[in-house]
């Protein structure tokens, strides 16, 4: 059984990414396409376009050629869109580095990815230069001042190329590396036919508007902030307001401040924005819609968050290998708990990952995915290219989710996060989600842990608020009382924090480690 989109299909053009981001904003040349949260520092789309052709000839006149790959290893700031569009102008392709990665992990990425240049900033320039050691890379820049053997990136702009370097629409364009989260790191393989597809795919149901303020506080360095905070508000002619990172009451700030209209975010900051009382003290009345993704946001919580915010809170669904973006929800079709309509151009299969037969509407499968914004492998990887996009062209997504009749899809969770507890399935997110409906629960995680008899146990974690007077033992009675026996936490423990990834995902070997 294929579902197709509810939504007409769309027109892909013909055009390199970095055509297509900045085309809009040739109409709006001294309009802020990007502002720095922090500083203040506005980039007019004139100054970005000014300044990613200049930096484009200096790499082509350094001896950046087509194909060749650079590195790019910095928080959140407008100067990332500079950097990033660059490259894809002179026909090279852009490898996304975590800034809080260690030493050897920039140093594989660095190796596998086959990078000729490095750009970071300052305060990472060491870190960067020792990691660059026994690699292709030829020079460390930074984004401000020289630091260490590092040179300033302001010597290497040059004479603005005039137009793009030729590229074929299935050239790859960005290098980002998979979160590492089920397995090591790989190269995803991303063209410029797929991130313009999706992002024509997204811009049509979302409705993003010329006139909007949307804050980016997700990392530019993972696909979803990437693609769908800063290409796309780029390619609509919004004003992105940057910051390096999440703190809270900075975040709120912005938002009162910039008047933003719109907030793409991830489920730990839904649940800051619905429980914290820092939010009492900022006025977010611009805000109109919240928009998650990256993991699925629990329906209790979405409803909780809305109408404190008097605001809309959606969600959609993607991955790195989908660029990122397969399920959407449009303006006004908000269904709590969905992850939205399968998105325009795109078809789904959800099949039984034991059979591959399709299942019908209301049975959980394996969520499977055909269209333009598919990538085009692992780099470096063919077998785990193969084990993903099967022959027909339908990647294999490793979650599990249904459709209801209407063709709404509800993420339930990772294939290989499900907890085989005597052979039933337990869905860690399925806890996760009545945990946090305790009121003395502020976030938590579920993990498997071996078990001799049970061949695996749900084991719970949780984060208290402050004065909470429920105990562990509170806890798991509240969570027996509501789910089938099989499904019950048989372990609990109060910890400082869940560990999570820049993205917003729980990391969940960390807490297997630690039990």
């Amino acid at each position: 059984m294929i579902y197709d989109s509810p939504l007409d299909d769309v027109e892909i053009p013909e055009l390199s990414l970095t055509d297509y981001v900045l085309e809009t904003g040739t109409g709006y040349p001294d309009k802020p396409a990007l502002i720095d949260g922090a500083s203040g520092t506005v980039l007019s789309y004139g100054q970005l376009s000014a300044a990613v052709r200049s930096l484009a000839g200096g790499l082509k006149a350094n001896g950046f050629a087509k194909g060749d790959v650079l590195a790019l290893m910095a928080p959140n700031m407008p100067e990332y869109a500079v950097v990033m569009h660059a490259v894809g102008f002179a026909g090279g392709i852009v490898t996304t580095i975590n800034p809080a990665y260690t030493q050897p992990e920039v140093h594989e990425q660095l190796r596998d990815s086959g990078a000729k240049i490095l750009v970071t900033i300052p305060p990472l320039a060491d870190l960067a230069s020792a990691a660059a050691a026994g690699t292709d890379v030829a020079d460390v820049y930074v984004l401000g001042d020289a630091a260490g053997a590092a040179k300033p990136l302001a010597g290497l702009y040059g004479e603005p190329l005039q137009a793009q370097v030729p590229v074929a629409p299935d050239d790859v364009v960005a290098l980002p590396y998979s979160s590492g989260t089920t397995g090591l790191s790989k190269g995803v393989m991303l063209t410029h036919r797929n991130l313009v597809a999706n992002i024509a795919q997204t811009l049509g149901p979302a409705q993003i508007r010329p006139d909007e303020k949307i804050v980016a506080v997700l990392p530019f360095f993972h696909i979803y902030g990437m693609q769908v905070l800063m290409n796309s508000g780029l390619r609509a002619g919004a004003t992105i307001v940057t910051l390096p990172r999440f703190d809270l009451e900075q975040f709120l700030r912005v938002h009162q401040d910039y008047k933003i209209t719109r907030s793409f975010v991830v489920p730990p900051i839904v649940l800051a924005l619905a429980k914290h009382p820092l939010v009492d003290q900022f006025d977010l009345s611009a805000l109109k819609q919240i928009f998650s993704g990256a993991a699925p946001l629990k329906e209790d919580l979405a409803r909780e968050c809305g109408t404190r915010l008097n605001c809309e809170v959606v969600q959609g669904y993607g991955m790195t290998e989908l660029s990122p973006v397969s399920h959407i929800t449009p303006q006004g079709w908000f269904k709590a708990g969905s992850a939205g309509v399968t998105a325009p151009s795109t078809k789904t299969r959800i099949i039984d990952p034991a059979t591959g037969e399709d299942l019908p509407p209301g049975e959980d499968g394996e969520i499977t995915v055909l269209g333009p914004q598919v990538m085009k492998g692992y780099l470096n990887n063919p077998a785990a290219t193969a084990a993903t996009i099967d022959p027909d062209g339908w990647l294999h997504t490793g979650d599990i989710g249904h459709f209801d009749a209407d063709g709404n899809l509800y993420v339930v969770d990772r294939l290989k996060e499900l907890i085989k507890y005597k052979g039933f399935q337990v869905p860690p997110a399925e806890l996760e989600a009545v945990l946090l409906a305790h009121p003395d629960v502020t976030d938590a995680a579920v993990v498997g842990l071996p078990d001799d008899e049970a061949g695996e146990i749900p084991v719970g974690y949780v984060v208290l608020r402050p004065g909470a007077a429920a105990g562990p033992a509170d806890i798991q009675q509240f969570v027996a009382s509501q789910v089938a026996t099989y499904k019950q936490i048989k372990r609990l423990e109060v910890i400082d924090a869940i560990p999570k990834s820049a993205s917003g995902k729980i990391l969940r070997r960390l807490l297997k480690e630690r039990a």
